[in-house]
């Protein structure tokens, strides 16, 4: 899929597929296009790929027909268009907490390149663009989605006031730091988290933005989501299912040939 037609997904509330990529490996592109998904996930928040290297994934997988989404490290705007001028076809913010967060990432991905004053003026409602420039900008940023975390208690409190923001695409729940905010980290049962899911899940659906979770484990929680009205279905990560499948069978031999020994559980990349 390119960027504009998974923004048209999300927004018209049909499911698209995606992962997280963490290999830099030039093989992964196909074996990733090979699996059915729409768009896949770069994440540059929590894991060390430097800008050149993001680059050419972002252009491998566009040529691949998968648009890559790229979360930057923080809600910066100028972190964004970073991102975009080097092929991201999307932008997910971590840790978006208020509506001029949102505002300023809208401006950032949907009228780059624009910046300063006359941005400002024109997001705040100060100032209108000539005809022609607004054609401009909108076209040429046409295939430019933008996907907001939401992940903390603030931004639940502002949740409304964010995601009236015009131009956002969708919202992804981050479920460890909106767990660990809500002080019960971890978990994923707990009714005040799936109390948090609903309540983001109802508000973004009813704004006609897409909304998914990022979630690593049971297939069966994307499955519980999706009748409930989610349609972004971001499930696992490459390196997470290589250490799970691997594991697995390895204590199947390990077992059979009776050298089972008791397994060391990495730490899970916290997202």
């Amino acid at each position: 899929m390119t960027g504009r037609q998974v923004a048209a997904a999300l927004r018209s509330g049909a499911r698209v597929y995606s992962t997280l990529i963490v290999s830099t490996s030039p093989l992964w592109v196909n074996h990733a296009k090979s699996t059915g998904l729409d768009f896949v996930f770069i994440d540059i928040e929590h894991i060390p790929i430097d800008r050149v290297t993001l680059s050419w994934m972002c252009q491998a997988y566009r040529m691949a027909d998968l648009a890559p989404m790229v979360r930057i490290p923080e809600p910066d705007p100028y972190q964004a268009c970073m991102a975009l001028d080097g092929g991201a076809s999307g932008v997910i913010a971590p840790y978006v907490e208020t509506a001029d967060q949102a505002r300023a990432l809208v401006g950032a991905v949907k009228f780059r390149p624009l910046k300063g004053r006359r941005l400002q003026n024109f997001l705040n409602g100060k100032e209108k663009l000539e005809p022609e420039l607004d054609t401009y900008l909108r076209e040429r940023n046409a295939d430019s989605f933008l996907i907001v975390n939401i992940e903390s208690v603030p931004a639940m409190e502002a949740l409304d006031d964010i995601l009236s923001v015009p131009g956002l695409d969708g919202v992804l729940i981050g479920p460890h730091d909106l767990t660990c905010s809500l002080g019960i980290p971890e978990q994923y049962d707990h009714p005040r988290f799936k109390d948090a899911v609903l309540q983001i899940l109802t508000n973004a659906r009813s704004k006609g933005l897409g909304f998914g979770v990022h979630f690593w484990r049971e297939p069966e929680r994307h499955i519980e989501w999706a009748r409930a009205g989610a349609n972004l279905i971001m499930h696992h990560g490459d390196v997470s299912i290589f250490a799970q499948s691997l594991r697995t069978d390895l204590q199947q031999i390990k077992e059979a040939l009776q050298d089972a020994q008791p397994r060391r559980l990495p730490a899970e990349i916290a997202v």
